[in-house]
């Protein structure tokens, strides 16, 4: 565990992260079980690794696999749907990523998972815009 986190600490360090371009292939949905994790990288100017996680029937999330406290890699645990930082305790939701308890100071980084003909891909998650965010808050 150490030397595996230890290559991630390094390298979040060295090679911040850019923004994904378009939509990036994952799987094929029946690859996932439900309550399973998979993990993949994306590849650019640094190769970032993540995890997919299959929650419900329909419903997948995808997130940085490096805690944000110090790049350790995160793991999903089904039983509690969390997913849990080995280093320091910490832990996050895994349908938001938002911290739960622990270190960690922010959210896990998420990406919006596709699913188009039995197949799973990610893309950047979405931001509203200024018009969008004041139309949110007049509903």
């Amino acid at each position: 565990l150490a030397i595996s986190n230890g290559g991630i600490v390094i390298k979040a360090i060295a090679f911040p992260s850019r923004p994904l371009e378009g939509e990036y292939f994952v799987c094929n949905e029946n690859e996932v079980p439900v309550g399973e994790m998979f993990q993949f990288s994306i590849e650019g100017s640094k190769v970032v690794p993540y995890i997919l996680i299959h929650l419900e029937d329909s419903e997948w999330r995808a997130y940085e696999q490096k805690c944000t406290h110090l790049s350790c890699a995160v793991r999903y645990l089904s039983d509690t749907r969390r997913i849990e930082c080995p280093c320091h305790h910490g832990y996050f939701d895994a349908e938001t990523g938002e911290v739960l308890q622990g270190p960690p100071p922010r959210p896990l980084p998420q990406l919006e998972v596709v699913n188009k003909a039995g197949k799973v891909y990610v893309r950047e998650m979405k931001k509203p815009n200024n018009h969008e965010r004041f139309q949110d808050l007049t509903e």
